[in-house]
């Protein structure tokens, strides 16, 4: 069994880009195609018109998605919030309104979009889109010495609760925003921030959350990981972003750049901001390898330790693939995504319907730079991008 889930992952690696590919519908400059049936989402233009894009493309999974998390999770009283327990909901509403001075405007126009495009109340649309401050994964960079021909590679293993469903909505976002760099977002129906990213000048992003819940006053987590995307054309101006803009609660971050070869560890909290880089040891690193940055925690970090410098200088894409097998995987993991930034490939892997882990699915394997060059097949269903009130 062993041996054939082995194989079937070189095949998986190995195998053509793009076996099947189908125009679901258009708007505006923005279209949705599925690619051997995984929703690809191209969406393209101002912020508004990014967002209704989306809305309007992925509507009943978008409300699906928002129903779930709104209603029937957001339902639960679940959430410590200071000294009380709140629903989830009201807890989120509280969060947008402390968070509304510090994000960008761009993101609120773009949510606008995506409220009208969906058939969503506005409220719903904003609330839902703060989820991710409410988290609290893995992920490692491997270069130079670390790899078989020198080449970074950045793994990241995203563990949250899959019974949440999110799995069911996940969507592969090709941005295209006006006036900055291309990206692609890992992500889900409905969200317009980014946990998993990278962008055409070959800067990849990951996320891991930590403590600090209740620090609000800052940009949410999920759109400064947008905003380095969107304007970090290497790893130092990517990293800028996060340092110099107030943030929340404990995160850490592994960034990388494949034009330079270069990666690191990031803490930015709304306290604390602190690098590691390839091979550094810190308090919560005490073992380093040579040209890895890994972060992780407790057993998990020791399981990405070994298995990193058993493989030390043999790495390919298919071994670095299976750094992120369980337990470096939590039984809650939603997603895995490795990256290639220099060829712009990424392979994702999702939780299964019946809430088995990523790390125990397929991989997908897309190139950011051949679906930026893709059209959408123009006989195709449209539908009309409706302008913003003015």
């Amino acid at each position: 069994m062993k041996r054939l889930s082995l194989l079937l992952l070189t095949l998986l690696v190995l195998m053509p880009l793009t076996v099947s590919a189908q125009t679901v519908a258009r708007c505006g400059s923005g279209w949705l195609e599925m690619i051997d049936g995984y929703p690809v989402l191209h969406l393209k233009g101002t912020p508004y018109e990014m967002g209704y894009q989306h809305g309007a493309l992925m509507k009943e999974s978008v409300q699906k998605n928002m129903h779930t998390l709104l209603e029937v999770k957001g339902g639960q009283t679940l959430v410590e919030f200071g000294p009380i327990k709140i629903k989830p909901k009201q807890a989120l509403q509280s969060i947008v309104e402390i968070q509304k001075p510090f994000v960008p405007q761009r993101y609120f126009e773009e949510l606008e979009g995506l409220a009208k495009g969906s058939e969503l109340s506005l409220d719903d649309a904003r609330v839902a889109n703060f989820i991710p401050e409410m988290f609290h994964c893995s992920g490692f960079a491997l270069m130079n010495s670390a790899t078989k021909d020198g080449s970074l590679l950045h793994g990241r293993v995203l563990d949250y609760a899959v019974d949440w469903g999110l799995q069911e909505h996940a969507v592969v976002i090709v941005a295209e925003p006006e006036g900055r760099i291309p990206f692609v977002n890992v992500s889900y129906a409905g969200f317009v921030g980014s946990v998993t990213g990278m962008n055409n000048e070959q800067v990849s992003i990951g996320e891991m959350g930590g403590g600090g819940l209740g620090h609000w006053q800052g940009v949410p987590m999920a759109l400064l990981i947008r905003e380095a995307l969107e304007t970090g054309k290497d790893l130092d101006a990517a990293v800028a972003v996060f340092k110099n803009n107030p943030r929340t609660c404990q995160y850490f971050y592994v960034v990388a750049d494949a034009k330079t070869n270069r990666a690191v560890g990031m803490e930015a909290s709304w306290n604390e901001f602190t690098l590691v880089k390839p091979g550094e040891a810190h308090p919560l690193l005490p073992k380093p390898v040579t040209d890895c940055v890994l972060l992780s925690a407790g057993d998990r970090y020791q399981k990405l330790v070994e298995r990193t410098q058993a493989g030390h200088g043999k790495f390919s894409a298919e071994d670095a693939l299976k750094l992120m097998e369980r337990p470096v995987a939590m039984k809650s993991n939603l997603h895995n995504v490795l990256f290639e930034p220099k060829t712009t490939k990424f392979w994702v892997a999702n939780a299964s319907m019946d809430k088995r882990p990523a790390a125990e699915q397929p991989y997908r394997q897309f190139q950011l730079s051949v679906l930026l060059a893709r059209k959408p097949d123009m006989k195709s269903p449209e539908v009309p991008l409706v302008a913003a009130a003015k």
